[in-house]
Protein backbone atom coordinates (compact mmCIF):
# COMPACT_ATOMS: atom_id res chain seq x y z
CA UNK A 1 0.00 0.00 0.00
CA UNK A 2 1.81 3.10 -1.28
CA UNK A 3 0.47 6.51 -0.23
CA UNK A 4 2.12 9.61 -1.66
CA UNK A 5 1.49 12.93 0.05
CA UNK A 6 2.03 15.80 -2.37
CA UNK A 7 1.08 19.43 -2.93
CA UNK A 8 0.93 21.84 -5.82
CA UNK A 9 2.97 24.40 -3.89
CA UNK A 10 5.33 24.46 -0.96
CA UNK A 11 4.28 25.46 2.54
CA UNK A 12 0.81 23.93 2.49
CA UNK A 13 1.48 21.51 5.35
CA UNK A 14 2.50 18.41 3.42
CA UNK A 15 5.18 17.40 5.91
CA UNK A 16 2.86 18.19 8.83
CA UNK A 17 0.32 15.72 7.49
CA UNK A 18 2.98 13.14 6.58
CA UNK A 19 4.75 12.90 9.95
CA UNK A 20 1.59 13.08 12.05
CA UNK A 21 -0.31 10.57 9.91
CA UNK A 22 2.58 8.10 9.84
CA UNK A 23 3.14 8.37 13.61
CA UNK A 24 -0.57 8.02 14.31
CA UNK A 25 -0.95 4.90 12.16
CA UNK A 26 2.24 3.44 13.68
CA UNK A 27 0.50 3.27 17.05
CA UNK A 28 -1.43 0.26 15.71
CA UNK A 29 0.51 -1.17 12.77
CA UNK A 30 3.80 -1.03 10.90
CA UNK A 31 4.40 2.04 8.76
CA UNK A 32 7.26 3.28 6.60
CA UNK A 33 7.56 7.03 6.18
CA UNK A 34 9.95 8.16 3.45
CA UNK A 35 10.99 11.77 2.91
CA UNK A 36 11.43 12.16 -0.85
CA UNK A 37 11.90 15.92 -0.74
CA UNK A 38 15.59 15.16 -1.14
CA UNK A 39 16.64 18.76 -1.77
CA UNK A 40 15.32 19.84 1.62
CA UNK A 41 14.17 16.89 3.78
CA UNK A 42 12.76 17.96 7.13
CA UNK A 43 10.47 15.15 8.34
CA UNK A 44 13.19 13.95 10.73
CA UNK A 45 12.81 17.15 12.78
CA UNK A 46 9.49 15.86 14.14
CA UNK A 47 10.42 12.23 14.80
CA UNK A 48 12.24 10.55 17.68
CA UNK A 49 14.03 7.72 15.92
CA UNK A 50 17.38 5.94 16.07
CA UNK A 51 19.70 5.51 13.12
CA UNK A 52 19.62 1.93 11.84
CA UNK A 53 21.49 2.12 8.52
CA UNK A 54 23.16 4.68 6.29
CA UNK A 55 24.70 4.55 2.84
CA UNK A 56 25.97 6.80 0.07
CA UNK A 57 24.04 6.92 -3.19
CA UNK A 58 25.71 7.24 -6.58
CA UNK A 59 24.79 7.97 -10.15
CA UNK A 60 26.82 6.88 -13.16
CA UNK A 61 28.53 9.55 -15.28
CA UNK A 62 30.68 9.02 -18.42
CA UNK A 63 34.39 9.78 -18.19
CA UNK A 64 36.26 10.63 -21.39
CA UNK A 65 39.47 8.69 -22.05
CA UNK A 66 41.31 10.80 -24.58
CA UNK A 67 43.81 8.21 -25.84
CA UNK A 68 40.98 5.80 -26.77
CA UNK A 69 38.81 8.36 -28.55
CA UNK A 70 38.70 8.65 -32.35
CA UNK A 71 36.41 11.73 -32.29
CA UNK A 72 33.75 9.90 -34.32
CA UNK A 73 31.00 12.09 -32.84
CA UNK A 74 28.56 9.29 -32.03
CA UNK A 75 28.38 10.24 -28.35
CA UNK A 76 27.24 13.77 -29.14
CA UNK A 77 24.62 12.55 -31.60
CA UNK A 78 23.00 10.06 -29.23
CA UNK A 79 22.90 12.27 -26.13
CA UNK A 80 19.41 13.76 -25.89
CA UNK A 81 20.40 15.94 -22.96
CA UNK A 82 23.49 17.64 -24.47
CA UNK A 83 25.59 16.29 -21.62
CA UNK A 84 28.30 15.14 -24.03
CA UNK A 85 29.56 17.44 -26.79
CA UNK A 86 32.51 17.45 -29.14
CA UNK A 87 34.48 20.69 -29.10
CA UNK A 88 37.35 20.58 -31.56
CA UNK A 89 39.73 17.77 -30.56
CA UNK A 90 38.03 17.24 -27.19
CA UNK A 91 34.91 15.62 -25.77
CA UNK A 92 33.33 17.58 -22.93
CA UNK A 93 31.09 15.90 -20.35
CA UNK A 94 28.62 17.95 -18.29
CA UNK A 95 27.69 15.80 -15.26
CA UNK A 96 24.84 18.15 -14.25
CA UNK A 97 23.02 17.40 -17.51
CA UNK A 98 23.70 13.67 -17.62
CA UNK A 99 20.71 11.36 -17.03
CA UNK A 100 22.83 8.20 -16.78
CA UNK A 101 21.17 6.61 -19.81
CA UNK A 102 24.45 4.89 -20.84
CA UNK A 103 23.84 5.65 -24.56
CA UNK A 104 27.14 7.42 -25.13
CA UNK A 105 29.10 4.78 -23.23
CA UNK A 106 27.41 1.73 -24.78
CA UNK A 107 27.54 3.04 -28.34
CA UNK A 108 31.13 4.31 -28.24
CA UNK A 109 33.03 2.01 -30.66
CA UNK A 110 36.32 2.38 -28.76
CA UNK A 111 35.03 2.30 -25.15
CA UNK A 112 36.33 5.83 -24.61
CA UNK A 113 33.43 6.82 -22.34
CA UNK A 114 33.24 4.34 -19.44
CA UNK A 115 30.63 5.10 -16.77
CA UNK A 116 31.99 5.93 -13.33
CA UNK A 117 30.10 6.39 -10.03
CA UNK A 118 29.66 9.92 -8.67
CA UNK A 119 28.16 10.49 -5.23
CA UNK A 120 24.82 12.27 -5.47
CA UNK A 121 23.56 11.95 -1.89
CA UNK A 122 23.00 9.90 1.25
CA UNK A 123 20.22 7.59 2.38
CA UNK A 124 19.50 7.14 6.09
CA UNK A 125 17.19 4.54 7.64
CA UNK A 126 15.82 5.20 11.13
CA UNK A 127 13.58 3.12 13.41
CA UNK A 128 11.20 3.67 16.32
CA UNK A 129 9.07 0.65 17.28
CA UNK A 130 6.55 0.15 14.45
CA UNK A 131 7.63 3.28 12.55
CA UNK A 132 10.47 3.09 10.07
CA UNK A 133 11.70 6.36 8.61
CA UNK A 134 13.78 6.70 5.44
CA UNK A 135 15.42 9.94 4.43
CA UNK A 136 17.58 10.79 1.43
CA UNK A 137 19.51 14.01 1.15
CA UNK A 138 20.91 15.37 -2.12
CA UNK A 139 24.58 16.32 -2.11
CA UNK A 140 25.22 20.05 -2.25
CA UNK A 141 25.88 21.06 -5.86
CA UNK A 142 23.96 18.17 -7.40
CA UNK A 143 21.36 19.31 -9.92
CA UNK A 144 19.03 16.33 -10.29
CA UNK A 145 16.75 15.01 -7.58
CA UNK A 146 15.03 12.33 -9.68
CA UNK A 147 17.80 9.66 -9.62
CA UNK A 148 18.08 9.86 -5.83
CA UNK A 149 14.29 9.70 -5.42
CA UNK A 150 14.17 6.63 -7.67
CA UNK A 151 16.92 4.85 -5.73
CA UNK A 152 15.25 5.70 -2.42
CA UNK A 153 11.95 4.18 -3.54
CA UNK A 154 13.84 1.09 -4.74
CA UNK A 155 15.40 0.76 -1.28
CA UNK A 156 11.99 0.94 0.42
CA UNK A 157 10.53 -1.68 -1.94
CA UNK A 158 13.48 -4.00 -1.33
CA UNK A 159 13.32 -3.74 2.47
CA UNK A 160 9.56 -3.75 3.06
CA UNK A 161 6.75 -5.95 1.80
CA UNK A 162 3.58 -4.71 0.12
CA UNK A 163 1.65 -5.46 3.30
CA UNK A 164 3.29 -2.53 5.08
CA UNK A 165 1.75 0.91 4.62
CA UNK A 166 4.32 3.08 2.87
CA UNK A 167 3.88 6.84 3.09
CA UNK A 168 5.97 9.05 0.81
CA UNK A 169 6.44 12.72 1.70
CA UNK A 170 6.84 14.02 -1.84
CA UNK A 171 8.53 17.18 -3.11
CA UNK A 172 6.22 20.16 -3.72
CA UNK A 173 5.11 21.28 -7.17
CA UNK A 174 4.27 19.36 -10.33
CA UNK A 175 7.70 18.88 -11.94
CA UNK A 176 9.82 15.77 -12.55
CA UNK A 177 10.65 15.00 -8.87
CA UNK A 178 6.92 14.90 -8.04
CA UNK A 179 6.21 12.63 -11.01
CA UNK A 180 8.93 10.22 -9.85
CA UNK A 181 7.67 10.27 -6.26
CA UNK A 182 4.02 9.59 -7.15
CA UNK A 183 4.11 7.45 -10.29
CA UNK A 184 3.93 4.13 -8.41
CA UNK A 185 1.58 5.30 -5.64
CA UNK A 186 -1.70 3.48 -5.04
CA UNK A 187 -3.24 6.71 -3.79
CA UNK A 188 -2.12 10.35 -3.65
CA UNK A 189 -3.10 12.81 -0.93
CA UNK A 190 -2.90 16.41 -2.14
CA UNK A 191 -2.46 18.90 0.69
CA UNK A 192 -3.66 22.41 -0.05
CA UNK A 193 -4.79 25.60 1.65
CA UNK A 194 -7.92 27.70 1.00
CA UNK A 195 -6.12 30.67 -0.56
CA UNK A 196 -5.93 31.88 -4.17
CA UNK A 197 -2.35 30.55 -4.48
CA UNK A 198 -3.33 27.24 -2.90
CA UNK A 199 -6.35 26.91 -5.18
CA UNK A 200 -4.35 27.73 -8.31
CA UNK A 201 -1.59 25.21 -7.57
CA UNK A 202 -4.08 22.55 -6.42
CA UNK A 203 -5.67 22.63 -9.87
CA UNK A 204 -2.24 22.07 -11.43
CA UNK A 205 -1.61 19.13 -9.09
CA UNK A 206 -5.04 17.66 -9.86
CA UNK A 207 -4.39 17.83 -13.61
CA UNK A 208 -1.02 16.15 -13.06
CA UNK A 209 -2.58 13.28 -11.10
CA UNK A 210 -5.26 12.86 -13.75
CA UNK A 211 -2.56 12.68 -16.41
CA UNK A 212 -0.81 9.98 -14.37
CA UNK A 213 -4.19 8.21 -13.92
CA UNK A 214 -3.82 8.27 -10.15
CA UNK A 215 -6.60 8.06 -7.60
CA UNK A 216 -6.33 10.98 -5.20
CA UNK A 217 -8.00 12.98 -2.48
CA UNK A 218 -7.49 16.38 -0.88
CA UNK A 219 -6.62 17.54 2.62
CA UNK A 220 -7.44 21.20 3.27
CA UNK A 221 -4.97 22.66 5.77
CA UNK A 222 -5.45 25.94 7.65
CA UNK A 223 -9.17 25.70 7.03
CA UNK A 224 -10.86 28.99 7.91
CA UNK A 225 -8.54 31.39 6.12
CA UNK A 226 -9.19 32.58 2.58
CA UNK A 227 -12.47 31.39 1.07
CA UNK A 228 -14.42 28.26 0.09
CA UNK A 229 -13.20 28.04 -3.52
CA UNK A 230 -11.05 24.96 -2.85
CA UNK A 231 -13.87 23.06 -1.16
CA UNK A 232 -16.40 24.02 -3.85
CA UNK A 233 -13.93 22.93 -6.54
CA UNK A 234 -13.47 19.51 -4.90
CA UNK A 235 -17.25 19.02 -4.72
CA UNK A 236 -17.65 20.09 -8.33
CA UNK A 237 -14.88 17.78 -9.54
CA UNK A 238 -16.01 14.90 -7.31
CA UNK A 239 -12.69 14.87 -5.46
CA UNK A 240 -12.91 13.36 -1.95
CA UNK A 241 -11.96 15.78 0.84
CA UNK A 242 -10.26 13.52 3.37
CA UNK A 243 -9.77 16.09 6.12
CA UNK A 244 -10.10 19.77 6.96
CA UNK A 245 -7.41 20.88 9.40
CA UNK A 246 -8.40 24.11 11.18
CA UNK A 247 -6.32 27.26 11.13
CA UNK A 248 -5.04 27.31 14.69
CA UNK A 249 -2.36 29.25 16.53
CA UNK A 250 -1.87 26.31 18.90
CA UNK A 251 -1.20 23.96 15.97
CA UNK A 252 1.31 26.45 14.56
CA UNK A 253 3.09 26.73 17.92
CA UNK A 254 3.34 22.95 18.31
CA UNK A 255 4.63 22.58 14.74
CA UNK A 256 7.23 25.32 15.23
CA UNK A 257 8.46 23.46 18.33
CA UNK A 258 9.10 20.32 16.25
CA UNK A 259 6.44 18.28 18.06
CA UNK A 260 3.67 15.98 16.82
CA UNK A 261 0.36 17.81 16.74
CA UNK A 262 -2.12 14.93 17.00
CA UNK A 263 -0.86 14.07 20.49
CA UNK A 264 -1.84 17.50 21.81
CA UNK A 265 -4.81 18.68 19.71
CA UNK A 266 -7.86 16.42 19.71
CA UNK A 267 -9.44 18.07 16.67
CA UNK A 268 -6.26 17.47 14.69
CA UNK A 269 -6.20 13.85 15.84
CA UNK A 270 -9.76 13.41 14.57
CA UNK A 271 -8.66 14.56 11.13
CA UNK A 272 -5.75 12.09 11.16
CA UNK A 273 -8.22 9.34 12.05
CA UNK A 274 -10.39 10.39 9.12
CA UNK A 275 -7.44 10.01 6.75
CA UNK A 276 -6.33 6.74 8.37
CA UNK A 277 -9.79 5.23 8.01
CA UNK A 278 -9.90 6.24 4.37
CA UNK A 279 -6.48 4.67 3.70
CA UNK A 280 -7.32 1.43 5.50
CA UNK A 281 -10.56 1.19 3.55
CA UNK A 282 -8.59 1.49 0.30
CA UNK A 283 -6.15 -1.14 1.56
CA UNK A 284 -9.00 -3.58 2.26
CA UNK A 285 -10.24 -3.06 -1.29
CA UNK A 286 -6.86 -3.89 -2.78
CA UNK A 287 -5.68 -0.31 -3.32
CA UNK A 288 -8.78 0.84 -5.22
CA UNK A 289 -11.57 3.24 -4.24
Amino acid sequence: MNIAIASGKGGTGKTTVSVNLASYIAENEKVVLTDLDVEEPNSKLFLETELFYKEDKFKMIPEWIENKCTLCGICQKVCNYHAVIQLGPSILVFPELCHSCYACSELCPTNALPMIPVKMGELSHYKNKQLSFIESRLEIGQEQAVPLIAQTIDYVNEKFTDEVIKIYDSPPGTSCPVIEATKDADFVILVTEPTPFGFHDLKLAVETMKELKKEFGVVINRDGIGNDDVFKYCIQENIPVLAKIPNSRKIAEIYSSGELIYKQVSEFKEQMESIRSFILNIKKQGGKL
